[in-house]
């Protein structure tokens, strides 16, 4: 079994609020905050991309974790707004570390679950002794065409997590996972393209809500657990309101995903979303706590996960920068011609 021996999150200090871009495109405020149950989302500054995010979130769990960058024998970065189509980020975030030359690394791309993939992938390789510890991050700087209702939600953040064989340097044992993919074109861009496109409700019913529904069904039905067992859920977050409903559906109380559900006050990290998520939780769970999480990502799967906090986070929880801090302390507020700025959306001819 494998388990999480450090985690780190980065979000950006800069925000936008929703009533700001409703009032460029002449929509009403309250009825984007009603419909999308969100107020505001980060943006990343001009320096800062998928990389940076990448590279801070993880040199967090590196500190979390106490250990050393050379002991990580796996690098993968989970994005879709890798700043290179090719040329890989997870190399760079590896040179950033200073982890040396005798590690394998890779970008993976699944759309928003991309990250947690990357978790997957780990898990099997610390087990089988193939390294002793590995890194999978969940980064983005997620794309919105001006204009669009992706606009009010895409932002910026990640988060990075050590994983390793169960044992004592672990924070929380991973107890099971199970994964739910079907081809389904609810989200894309292509090549070349600057902004993606949706299939507007076609993403909710037939996307979201099948993949998660039936990867958290899946994972309660292979474990033996009820809702009621978990502590915590975490449920992948394109918006507010979506990770309510299917909460309700499969039989949550809203009292068990409050802690995790961030998109409201920072908008949908896209990658990092479900990493943050869990981050949050981590931050305040409790020995013995489990937790559920379950991603997302179009085109489209989910991963489901049932972990269990062992001890040792009390001893690591001091090296920890929590993720409300990030969220609440510092927020610098911009308005939306520099918001444009920032995301490269005013070019100079």
């Amino acid at each position: 079994m494998a388990g999480i021996v450090g985690y780190g999150a980065y979000v950006p200090s800069n925000r936008i609020k929703a009533e700001d871009i409703a009032k460029v495109w002449h929509e009403d405020p309250d009825t984007i905050k009603k419909g999308l149950n969100i107020t505001e989302k980060s943006v990343p500054s001009r320096d800062e991309d998928a990389a940076t995010i990448a590279v801070e979130a993880a040199r967090r769990a590196l500190t979390h974790a106490s250990i050393e960058a050379n002991e990580l024998g796996a690098v993968y970065v989970g994005s879709e707004s890798h700043p290179y189509a090719v040329k890989p980020t997870a190399t760079v975030v590896g040179e950033a570390l200073c982890i040396g030359n005798r590690f394998t690394a890779a970008d993976l791309e699944f759309a928003c679950k991309a990250g947690t993939a990357g978790i997957q992938m780990l898990m099997g390789m610390t087990d089988s002794n193939m390294i002793r510890y590995g890194i999978s991050i969940g980064a983005d700087t997620s794309q919105g065409r001006p204009g669009d209702a992706l606009e009010y939600t895409a932002s910026a953040g990640g988060a990075a997590f050590i994983i390793g064989k169960s044992g004592k340097d672990c924070i929380a044992n991973i107890m099971k996972t199970v994964s739910y993919t079907s081809d389904t074109p609810d989200f894309w861009r292509r090549e070349g393209a600057s902004y993606p496109s949706h299939a507007g409700r076609f993403t909710g019913e037939p996307a979201y809500f099948r993949h998660i529904i039936g990867a958290t069904t899946l994972l309660l039905e292979s474990t033996g657990l009820e809702p009621k067992d978990f502590a915590y859920a975490v449920f992948h977050q394109p918006n507010g309101k979506f990770p309510l409903s299917v909460a309700k559906q499969l039989g949550f109380e809203e009292s068990q995903i409050k802690k995790g559900l961030l998109t409201p006050v920072i908008g949908n990290t896209y990658s990092g979303a479900s990493m943050l998520g869990l981050a949050s939780v981590l931050d305040v769970a409790k020995p013995g706590d489990k937790i559920l999480v379950t991603s997302f990502g179009s085109g489209a799967g989910s991963d489901s996960f049932a972990i269990e906090v062992t001890e040792s986070i009390l001893d690591k929880r001091s090296r920890s920068v929590m993720v409300d801090d990030m969220i609440n302390k510092g927020k610098i507020y911009v308005d939306y011609s520099t918001y444009l700025k920032h995301r490269n959306s005013i070019k100079k001819r």
